[in-house]
Order: structure tokens, then sequence, then C-alpha cells
């Protein structure tokens, strides 16, 4: 629509060469101002700077409120100038469609794309989800980087034809400045923090197992296989490579048909290697081996059983964004700063470091809160009748005007072991916290535990302040 735009305008601005009314001279100063305005705007958000000016300084030219006055003659160049100008941006931004354009065609039986060794082994910090093509490149293709941050639809549309989201690092994070995500993942940012985020084409290849590598990955999508376990005894992730040249003589479009094709193969040959596997652990010969060979303590699925709505709801905005939680934590997880956690006088929970974040609890969790602050060796739930004369002076301090008889019968039951109230509120301390910041960071903070162990928080007391 947006290169249609461009030939409307164009011929607005031819009209103005004929003899029209003075009312159609201030639409079309207006028209342009606007469509101008919203040009600048669009190529700001795509780092095109130049394109962008040109279109403030029109913008600012043909707005009508402090008319510029140039004289007709003058203001007949200017409209034939800009009208020219404008339909070349459209035959350029054709070309560069047509040039990207995609036509997605399954495989016939007959065609098989060459056959090349494109596995590479990445530390698992370099694991990327199940549905992700991530572009990676060590060297700089211009024009590549230039048509998918200017068409990133027809690289997206490319994606869902073969089953996969593609994730283009710095426009992710582009798309991720936002309180609602940077925020709740990284609560230590600030303002000035938030806006210098940034991320580099060649952020994942930091993680690969074998530095000398990077000089094969110039420029193409990558996606994980399998996972392994090491030499080394670690786990390690196979990532598949596929390059992409706009300087090759095959087109882009055909590119990214082959690639689509050979990723189909692959896929095919690795789920029946997985089910041979599986076929062989069925007679007991490869169970034991095939277990401790697939053990990996570092991933685990996210448990959101015990979270409120709204961080559901957060995770699965990440997760149409087609972003997976672990590739987005080390994206966003520079370091693990935890706050101070300082109780006011009035025992407000404040986190200032983390923008003086405010963690609100009822009155009961937030004295159980406080009794386990008060003891960082822990408590045995067990043991747990042995504080209930505690608990309630904590509680009177948080309710000065007295104690009901639902008030002392609730503290009976969060320090009887033998009920659930205890493990109820340890579940809405933890979603206080959770609900507010990332888990990796809120378990510091949260009541937390083995079974059978004493449960405690975490958190170095060095950061606990009382006022």
């Amino acid at each position: 629509m947006m290169k249609q735009i461009y030939l409307i305008l164009a011929v607005m601005l031819l009209l103005c060469l004929a003899p029209m009314p003075y009312g159609y001279f201030m639409l079309v100063r207006f028209v342009m101002m606007v469509a101008f305005g919203l040009m600048a705007y669009r190529y700001f958000t795509i780092k095109k700077s130049v394109a962008a000016w040109v279109f403030v300084i029109l913008a600012v030219l043909f707005q009508p409120i402090y008319k510029i006055v140039l004289g007709r003659g003058i203001w007949n160049v200017v409209d034939v100038v800009v009208a020219i100008f404008l339909i070349a941006i459209y035959v350029v931004e054709r070309r560069l469609e047509r040039k990207g354009s995609v036509g997605y065609q399954p495989l016939p039986p007959t065609e098989q794309p060459e056959q090349i060794d494109n596995k590479f082994e990445f530390r698992l910090e370099g694991k990327l989800g199940p549905k992700e093509l991530i572009y990676v490149a060590s060297e700089e293709d211009r024009a590549l980087t230039e048509l998918i941050e200017s068409q990133p639809d027809v690289f997206e549309g490319w994606g869902k034809m073969i089953g996969f989201h593609i994730v283009y690092l710095p426009l992710l994070m582009k798309r991720l400045k936002d309180k609602e995500v940077l925020r709740y993942r990284a609560p230590y940012l600030t303002e000035a923090e938030i806006g210098r985020t940034a991320i580099d084409n060649d952020y994942l290849l930091q993680y690969l197992e074998h530095p000398s590598d990077r000089g094969k990955i110039k420029q193409g999508f990558i996606r994980t296989e399998d996972i392994h376990r090491g030499s080394d005894g670690k786990d390690k992730a196979i990532n598949r490579f596929y390059p992409l040249n706009s300087n090759s003589s095959e087109p882009i479009a055909d590119q990214l048909h082959r690639i689509g094709k050979q990723i189909s193969i692959e896929k095919n040959e690795h789920e029946r290697l997985l089910e041979s596997r599986i076929c062989y652990e069925d007679r007991g010969k490869y169970e034991a081996h095939n277990a401790e060979d697939r053990f990996n303590s570092q991933i685990g699925e996210e448990n959101t059983d015990d979270l409120i709505e709204e961080v559901k709801e957060r995770i699965a905005k990440l997760r149409q964004r087609g972003i997976s939680q672990y590739l987005l934590e080390q994206l966003i997880h520079p370091d693990d700063r935890l706050s101070r956690l300082v109780i006011t006088l009035d025992y407000r929970l404040l986190l200032p470091e983390y923008n003086d974040m405010e963690i609100k609890m009822e009155p009961l969790v937030k004295a159980v809160y406080l009794l386990f602050l008060n003891h960082p060796e822990g408590i045995l739930f067990k043991h747990l009748p042995d504080y209930r004369e505690e608990l309630t002076k904590i509680y009177v301090k948080l309710k000065p005007y007295g104690m009901s008889d639902r008030a002392i019968q609730s503290i009976e039951d969060v320090t009887n072991p033998l009920l659930n109230s205890i493990n109820e509120k340890c579940a809405r301390i933890r979603g206080a916290f959770v609900g507010q910041f990332d888990d990796r960071l809120a378990r510091h903070y949260y009541i937390d535990g083995l079974r059978g162990e004493a449960k405690k928080i975490a958190l170095p007391r060095e950061l606990v302040v009382w006022e």
C-alpha cells in the first residue's frame, strides 16, 4: 500500500501545474505534510536516516501553518522535482520487492538439493528454539540486511510457510524496547539503558564451540537441530547453518526456496534417526545410555502453574513474537544484578535498584515473609509451631488495631505443618515477586528450598535494609 501512496502523491503534485482552485493547493500542502511526516518516521525506524531527513525537510517545506513563499513558478519546479523523486522511490521499492518476493512450493520427490555439511557445534548458551530461524552474519552484506530491515514481512511470511519464526536480532531488539518486556526481564535497566539496548547479527557466534568455524558462517540463518553431551561433559547444541548472499547469481527468492527444501529433508532424516533410537530403546539395549546421554540439568520447561495470570499473559506475548524463553533470557540478561530489599518503617517492601519497585502482599502473607527474612538459616516446616508467637508479633505490627478471631485462626493454620496453609502463603510470596520481574532474579527473593530441608530466602542479608 505504501508504494501506491508514492504514486498518488506524485499525481497530486503534478495536478498543481494545472489551474486549480486555491483550496486544492491548501489540501495538497496538508496531505504532503502528513504523508511526508509518516514516511520520515518509517525510515527512521528502519535506520535509513538520510531518507528520513529528506522527508522531514519536505514535510516542513509543504506544511500549511507557516507557509513558505516561493512564488508560483518556483513551486511548480518543486512540485515536479518532488513528484519525480516519489516515482523513483516507487520504482526502486518495486524492484526490491520483486527481488525479495518468495514463492514456496513443496519439494518434488525427484528434486534433491545438494547435501552439504552445515552442522556447527555451539555451547548450550547458543541454543535456539525448535521453531526459530535466526539470521546471523560474521561479515556484513549491506544489501541483504537492508532488504530484511525494509521488508521483514517477506521473510516472516516465508518462515511461516516452512513452519519457522524468522528472528532478525537488531529488529527484534527494536520491537522489545517497551517496558512490559524489558522491565520484566531486567528490572534494573534505566530509561537510558533501555534506549541503548542493541544487538548485532554476530551475537550468537560467540557461542561457537570452535571459534575457527566463525569464518564459515558469513551470512545466513541458523537453527537448532539437536542437543548432545560433549566430550567435556557439558551439553552442546548442534545448529544447522543456511548461507544467504545478495551477491550470488541465484536470486534471494530462489535461495530461500532452496533453504526451505533443505530444511524439510534434514527434518525428515532427523525424525527417522530419532525413531530408530526409540526402537532401539524398546529392545532394552539403549535406554540407560540414552537417558544419561540426553540428561541436561540446565534446560527445563517453564512451570507456569503457580504463576499469576499477568505473568502467563506476558510469557504468551513473548511467544507470539516467535521468541523462545531461552533465547530471550540470553539476549536481555547481561547480568544477574540484585537490588537491595528495603523494609520501610511502615513495612513496605521496596527494591530501589529495580527502579524503586514495590512488592505488595496481604498482611498475613507479608508477616510470613518477614518471619523468614528474620531467619537467614531457614525454617523447617515441621518446626513452624515454634515460630507461632514470633509470627503473631510481626502480624500485630502490620495490623496494629487488634487481632480478630479469624486472624488468630489463620496464624495457627499457617504454623501447622499438617495443613497446606504455609505452602499457599509461600506460593503467594513467589507470585508477588515473579509477577513483577523474571524468576531468574526473583528466586533470590522468595522462600524456597528442597523437600525435607529448611526453607529460606536466598537473598544475601547485606542486601536487606531495615529502616
